[in-house]
């Protein structure tokens, strides 16, 4: 028999290594690829704009099919009660039952290509959707990436939080001890640690913001909410992006020729040039071919001897065969088919239009990304600059301070202009690098950070 030491000592080894794995993976960081390869793969309109393409291959598949010959089978069998038609072609009170077969084919010859202009417009529909999906895919990549950097932000807020933190509670204890000495009057150790009480507000509100950047993320991975959720925090420098800014000149001649919003306005105008062809062919005559098989049979058939007619003799002599051709013309069907033909050039027009303005709206953007990327740009440099200047003022008055020759409302006030600059700082540093990153995009370069 096992011993019992020994068994507890296996489940305990078990239960540690259960909970090593489960804390292991409760506290697994997203990476920004992660993030955005786990959205694209579970967002909900990505999801419907991927149906759409569904439906869309569909109907080019049902296009296709259109142009096939058309062919239909029939059985009937029917059960006639009082006067019938006899085999002779007269009529008896008697009742029957009757069986008939029939195949029938159709083929359109000459449609003015209305069935081809419509595989084709279902082709360009099928394209549009795809870039509709691509367009889907891109737009939840920014939103990933702008909520991503929003928690690095806050993160850096935090941290910035906490030092100032740990700063005033080190003066707090500096201050006691002069207290204590009686270099210093306690009222200004009460000022001191009133602002500690600030600090502290400081940093509660720059967790929740931090929370709440969180849950806005898992919310657009449509994650569960869990505390343990968190992200990688990569090594960021926004000294790297000069390069990016050099290549705004030409981010619009490269993103017309490449975005999937304008290769949709230009697939949906194509379209729009086949619904033209589709609808003028309406206007003109079509010929189609058809061709049908016929047969029957009836129990009651009988030969003039008065005895049944079988089966097969009825299958062979009842046979019927036929082939023709049709000629529809369009006379009058209140012109309808001209209005559809006028509508459909309204149409194709206001696609010519829609395209142009997407262009006009994609190169606003990025003259706007361009313009908001340069600025930031300066507000970055000017920010950090003006972190060294308070940084460096602070420690001469941290000196003062020591000596006494400054209040400790001087004091406060240099610390507060360290803490804002830092905070201007942490912010323009990543709304230059979203900025730069939104360039990239349209640039066709991928977003990695």
């Amino acid at each position: 028999m096992m011993n019992t030491k020994y068994i507890k000592t296996i489940v305990l080894l078990g239960i540690g290594f259960i909970f090593c794995a489960f804390q292991s993976n409760a506290q697994e960081k997203w990476s920004l690829e992660k993030c955005v390869q786990h959205a694209i793969e579970n967002n909900i309109q990505i999801k419907q704009q991927a149906l759409n393409v569904n439906y869309r291959e569909n109907q080019k598949t049902q296009a296709l099919y259109n142009m096939a010959p058309i062919a239909n089978g029939q059985i009937g069998y029917d059960f006639n009660l009082g006067r019938s038609l006899n085999y002779d072609n007269t009529y008896t009170e008697q009742n029957s039952q009757d069986a008939s077969f029939y195949i029938g084919s159709e083929v359109t010859l000459f449609s003015m290509f209305a069935k081809q202009n419509t595989l084709k417009q279902r082709n360009f529909e099928l394209e549009a959707a795809l870039q509709d999906l691509e367009k889907a895919r891109d737009d939840i990549s920014l939103n990933v990436v702008s909520a991503y950097l929003d928690i690095l932000f806050n993160k850096e807020l935090v941290s910035t939080a906490k030092e100032q933190l740990s700063v005033i509670r080190e003066q707090i204890e500096y201050n006691k001890k002069r207290v204590e000495a009686g270099n210093l009057a306690k009222g200004k150790l009460f000022e001191t640690q009133a602002q500690e009480a600030s600090e502290e507000l400081t940093l509660t509100n720059r967790e929740n913001q931090m929370i709440l950047s969180l849950i806005n993320l898992q919310q657009l991975l449509e994650l569960p909410l869990s505390e343990d959720f968190d992200i990688v925090i990569p090594n960021l420098d926004g000294n790297q992006m000069v390069t990016s800014l050099v290549l705004a000149e030409t981010v619009y001649e490269k993103a017309v020729q490449e975005r999937s919003e304008i290769k949709s306005k230009e697939l949906t105008l194509n379209s729009m040039e086949k619904q033209v062809d589709i609808a003028k062919a309406q206007l003109y005559p079509s010929l189609s071919m058809g061709a049908s098989y016929y047969n029957n049979y009836n129990n009651k058939y009988t030969f003039v001897d008065g005895s049944d007619i079988p089966f097969s003799d009825q299958f062979k002599n009842n046979r019927r065969l036929n082939l023709g051709f049709t000629l529809r013309v369009p006379i009058l069907n209140g012109l309808t088919a001209r209005t559809n033909w006028k509508n459909s050039k309204i149409q194709y027009e206001s696609a010519i239009n829609d395209l142009q303005l997407e262009k006009n709206n994609l190169r606003k953007q990025i003259q706007q990304a361009h313009a908001n990327a340069i600025a930031s740009m300066k507000k970055y440099y000017a920010s950090e600059k003006a972190v060294t200047s308070a940084e460096e003022a602070f420690r001469y008055i941290e000196e003062k301070f020591k000596l006494g020759i400054v209040t400790p409302l001087e004091y406060n006030d240099s610390k507060n202009k360290v803490t804002n600059s830092k905070s201007s700082f942490i912010q323009a540093k990543y709304e230059y690098i979203f900025r730069v990153k939104i360039l990239d995009f349209y640039n066709g370069k991928p977003i990695i950070l």
